[in-house]
């Protein structure tokens, strides 16, 4: 099994998961996602509760590419802090359902 990025773990992703996560380290994803966090540099999940928290983090928006080229570099993007795209991004790519909350606490 192939090790991460010097982690002691192993990569438990399948083969297809690793070959589209070279995605990642292309000039091409740089570009997008630099380009995006610049049109958006808040998190927009942040911002649907009236938080003000800087984005971070491009998140693949619309169920994600699931290794799709096309839909890879297309989106559409988020732009998002670190805590929300770990938190719903991983949600979302699981398909799960989100319950999102508005500024007055309430489910949306």
């Amino acid at each position: 099994m192939p090790m991460t990025h010097g982690a002691t773990k192993p990569d438990r992703r399948s083969p297809e998961a690793a070959e589209y996560r070279k995605l990642y380290s292309t000039a091409r994803w740089k570009r997008l996602r630099e380009f995006k966090l610049a049109q958006q540099p808040l998190c927009e999940w942040c911002l649907e509760q009236e938080i003000v928290e800087p984005a971070t983090e491009v998140h693949h928006a619309d169920g994600g590419h699931k290794g799709d080229v096309v839909k890879f570099f297309a989106g559409p993007f988020v732009s998002t802090c670190k805590p929300c795209h770990s938190r719903r991004g991983q949600r979302e790519d699981l398909g799960l359902t989100v319950i999102r909350f508005g500024p007055d606490g309430w489910p949306l």
